[in-house]
């Protein structure tokens, strides 16, 4: 007789592959810093932090919608566009966190050290929501178009979440005004892309967030298929 854990088993093996339970682990830690500084504090000077991390999330939740719809169905690849699309739009959300020590300073009650470790957690679960995620489409992409593709994909994923992070930072618009405004975001990046010289910003930020981020993942990557070939 099937017990419920033999029911749950398959699932629970998906999110382990997953790293769902490392980044819970990393988000309870990060929410229990900010609630520690907010106990301190008996303000909410950091909440945005929370929110930042909501939205890094989003991209890492619809990376499991769609590897687990490719476990369930594999051939039906038409069924991840929509957890495609969603990913691909809130993606540059898991890495932008980083941008928020911009915000660091001596700040009363809560000694800065503090702040700095609070941030830090932020930043490492958001980085690592992003890589997780992206490991995870590369994986699908790899499985339908080969891995030179998966690749390309990857390091066209990068610049433009990278552009992304510029966007939200320095222009402040949000990923779901792709939706609402996406005339007016094409309007202010062609101008830029158009005339590098004149936004050198642009183009610095893009590249070394980009730069940055591929290292990381590369990182990540590497570690990951050395544990592979150690298993074998």
């Amino acid at each position: 007789m099937l017990t419920r854990f033999d029911t749950l088993r398959p699932f629970h093996r998906f999110v382990v592959r997953q790293a769902l339970y490392p980044m819970l682990l990393s988000t309870g830690l990060a929410c229990g810093l900010f609630a520690g500084r907010v106990y301190l504090s008996r303000g909410a000077t950091y909440s945005f932090l929370v929110w930042n991390l909501f939205l890094a999330w989003i991209p890492y939740a619809s990376s499991l919608w769609a590897a687990w719809l490719h476990r369930t169905h594999p051939n039906r690849w038409w069924l991840l566009a929509l957890p495609g699309t969603v990913w691909l739009i809130f993606f540059p959300n898991a890495p932008y966190i980083l941008t928020d020590f911009l915000h660091l300073q001596m700040r009363w009650a809560v000694p800065m050290w503090y702040d700095t470790i609070m941030i830090v957690a932020f930043s490492w679960t958001g980085l690592f929501l992003g890589i997780f995620s992206l490991r995870a489409m590369q994986s699908l992409v790899r499985a339908f178009l080969g891995r030179a593709i998966s690749w390309l994909f990857v390091l066209g994923t990068l610049v433009a979440s990278s552009l992304g992070i510029y966007i939200g930072r320095f222009l402040r618009w949000n990923s779901w005004d792709l939706i609402l405004h996406p005339l007016s975001i094409w309007d202010e990046v062609a101008v830029r892309l158009a005339n590098p010289l004149v936004y050198r910003q642009t183009f610095g930020v893009t590249v070394l967030f980009a730069a940055f981020l591929l290292v990381c993942y590369l990182t990540f990557a590497t570690a990951t298929l050395g544990e592979q070939a150690a298993d074998v």
